[in-house]
This record gives structure tokens, C-alpha cells and sequence, in this order.
């Protein structure tokens, strides 16, 4: 059991998120909907923050830009082996451009532990006009 912990707290058999959207081409200005999907590790873990920015990616510079931020602060546990979904929304600004070969946007996941090794996710999404 001690062995187990150990090995959560450096990432190994950690819980782990996954965002789930409905589909993946949105408008500009458009409510992304889905869902966080929490599934337990080895060992139960204390879940501090789930937190997901949008990111827009210019290629010719390599520059990445987070352009809107969702936290949610929570106290829960969630047990070995469990699965748990939790609603998302995010409403994307008006101002955003299409998306192309020059330009991309992703949402970065990331779930948050009182102790050990954040779990990570992240999903691609097309915007259009």
C-alpha cells in the first residue's frame, strides 16, 4: 500500500482527467460544451483545482497565448479505480480569428493533487467563421 502511494505522488498510477466535448469545430462567440471525466488512480487522492485555459498557438512564431482561463477549486477525494464527470462550459469571445495553418487553439487540462504530480489532458478545437 505504502508502495502505491509513493508511487501516485510521482505521477504512476495517478488519477486522471480527460475534457470530453461535444464535437470539436466551433463559431466564434459559441458555448463549448462537455465534460471533465475523472478517473482514480491506484490509491485515493485529495483533489485540490481542476483548471482548463484556451490557448492559441501561432505557428510562424512558436508564441502561445492563453486567452481565457476555467478553475475550478474544489475539496474532494476520489477513490482508487472511481469515475466521476463533472459538467464544462466556456464561452469563446467574439474576437477570435479562424483557425488555419498559421493558427490553432487547444484547451490544456490540468487536475491538481494536495500531493503529487499533476495529470494533464488537452484537446484541439477549430474555430470558423
Amino acid at each position: 500500500m505504502i508502495l502505491r502511494k509513493y508511487m501516485s505522488l510521482l505521477g504512476v498510477g495517478a488519477a486522471q482527467i480527460d475534457l470530453i466535448l461535444l464535437k470539436n469545430q466551433y463559431c466564434k462567440d459559441e458555448c463549448v460544451k462537455g465534460e471533465f471525466h475523472l478517473k482514480g488512480g491506484i490509491v485515493e487522492q485529495e483533489i485540490t483545482r481542476i483548471e482548463c485555459d484556451l490557448i492559441v498557438t501561432d505557428h510562424h512564431s512558436k508564441e502561445e497565448v492563453v486567452i481565457g482561463s476555467t478553475s475550478l477549486l474544489t475539496s474532494r477525494k476520489i477513490k482508487s479505480g472511481h469515475q466521476e464527470k463533472i459538467p464544462f462550459t466556456f464561452d469563446l469571445p467574439a474576437e477570435l480569428l479562424p483557425s488555419n495553418d498559421k493558427r490553432s487553439y487547444r484547451f490544456k487540462t490540468r487536475l491538481t493533487f494536495s500531493e503529487g504530480v499533476e495529470s494533464k489532458d488537452q484537446d484541439q478545437i477549430t474555430i470558423t467563421e
